[in-house]
């Protein structure tokens, strides 16, 4: 059994809590308010818009120390929705990564909505969470949780690969924002 946080009590926080409910693991979930409880996870989810990122490392940096965080954000440029915000070589996950040089940062969930997580399926395919990380214990363990809870997994290789997950991602969400696929479809991988 693996302790998760996540931090973020949205759609995306709350359909990956379920599905490590679902594969018998303890979930602490904490929003805004709770600033002054304590990270307990040995996994901590990033799960907030990618602006948030930044109050995050500041408030709780050092809660995340040694622990494996994994980023979940798209950064889109949320005021055109027509671009990412990062640079064309990096990404979300890697700047998470540089902030906390101490942690074991992973890029998961970010191609998945929440509606496919809680349903297990996207079609008739199960869903399948990407990870994509340096350190492979980390990943094991990610991957021990998401498929616990009924969904496959699949090791997207190391945290460069970021990228090109936060592009799927961003084609993903404006395909669904200009209504050209729904929020309960999206992207199945057949193995």
């Amino acid at each position: 059994m693996t302790n998760l946080t996540i931090l973020g009590t949205g759609n995306m926080g709350q359909a990956i809590a379920s599905v490590a409910a679902k594969g018998g693991h303890n979930v602490q979930q904490l929003g805004q308010e709770d600033l002054a409880t304590a990270v307990t996870g040995d996994i901590v989810v990033l799960a907030v818009p990618y602006p948030a990122i930044d109050q995050i490392v500041e408030q709780r940096g050092d809660q995340l120390a040694g622990k494996i965080v994994v980023d979940i954000t798209n950064p889109l440029n949320f005021e055109t929705f027509d671009s990412l915000v990062v640079p064309a070589d990096g990404s979300a996950a890697a700047e998470v990564a540089a902030k906390l040089p101490n942690s074991r940062v992973l890029k998961a969930f970010n191609t998945t909505f929440a509606g496919t997580l809680a349903a297990g399926t996207v079609g008739p395919l199960t869903t399948t969470v990407l990870i994509a990380g340096d350190d492979a214990d980390a990943k094991s363990q990610l991957a021990s949780v998401v498929t616990s809870g009924g969904l496959k997994a699949i090791d997207a290789g190391s945290l460069k690969r970021a990228r090109e997950l936060e592009a799927v991602g961003f084609l993903q969400l404006t395909l669904a924002a200009s209504e050209k696929i729904s929020w309960t479809g999206g992207f199945g991988v057949i193995s």
